[in-house]
């Protein structure tokens, strides 16, 4: 497989630029979305980058380009230890917020996946444009994004790490009782307007909890928050 001269590996090619393409989509207001395309064969980084060249504020570069902030599309039709490992040294290493495009994800790997700091997991059969545009200025603003039955599974072992902390009595050590409020919400589902409403705080009190509780304890979004604390037993 010809290489990128920038990529991470003959497995997971950086997709070029060639030039701009048609456009198609509205634009957005502020900056343009800066994301590199990582896929396992030229075909699928070609088209990946071809749909997001149809949103005019999502410009697409090089690894070599690439700064913190910027969004990693990651197409991968399966999950293996190379997806993880290049997850983490995306989010971790370079700073990027990582979108992963795959067939599925299996329950073993759901946890492993978000640990990475993955903000938006989009499957690839409904990797639509506007699909795919969605879920980078999500993860660009520091939100998640999951498909629905992939929530609905995370959250049900969420339930299953919520009864083996109480059959341990773990405490709540390490978070305030207003971070545990907070988290518990966000692990129900509940965007920032929903939780300040449920918990009548305002929308950037809410931000700013969620902001200094990622912060201290090194979480990369909220899906990491909530799967690092449920594994921790805070929630």
């Amino acid at each position: 497989m010809p290489g990128d001269g920038g990529g991470d590996g003959a497995c997971f090619p950086v997709a070029e630029a060639p030039g701009p393409g048609p456009v198609t989509g509205p634009a957005r207001t502020g900056g343009p979305v800066t994301a590199t395309v990582h896929a396992s064969d030229p075909i699928t980084a070609a088209g990946v980058s071809g749909q997001l060249r149809q949103d005019p504020s999502i410009r697409i570069v090089t690894q070599a380009q690439q700064g913190p902030g910027s969004v990693a599309v990651v197409a991968a039709e399966t999950i293996d230890s190379a997806v993880i490992l290049l997850l983490r040294r995306l989010v971790r290493g370079a700073g990027a917020r990582a979108v992963l495009v795959t067939e599925a994800v299996r329950e073993a790997e759901l946890l492993d996946v978000v640990e990475c700091g993955v903000a938006a997991i989009v499957w690839r059969h409904a990797a639509t444009a506007q699909r795919l545009h969605q879920a980078v200025h999500t993860a660009h603003k520091g939100e998640g994004d999951m498909p629905p039955d992939l929530l609905a599974r995370l959250l049900d072992q969420v339930a299953q790490l919520q009864r083996r902390a109480a059959d341990e009595d773990r405490p709540l050590a390490g978070l305030s009782a207003r971070e545990s409020d907070v988290l518990r919400l966000v692990a129900d589902g509940l965007d920032t307007r929903e939780i300040a409403g449920k918990l009548a705080y305002s929308e950037r009190t809410v931000k700013n909890v969620l902001h200094g509780m990622t912060t201290r304890l090194n979480l990369r979004n909220r899906a990491h928050a909530v799967a690092y604390a449920l594994r921790e037993g805070y929630i």
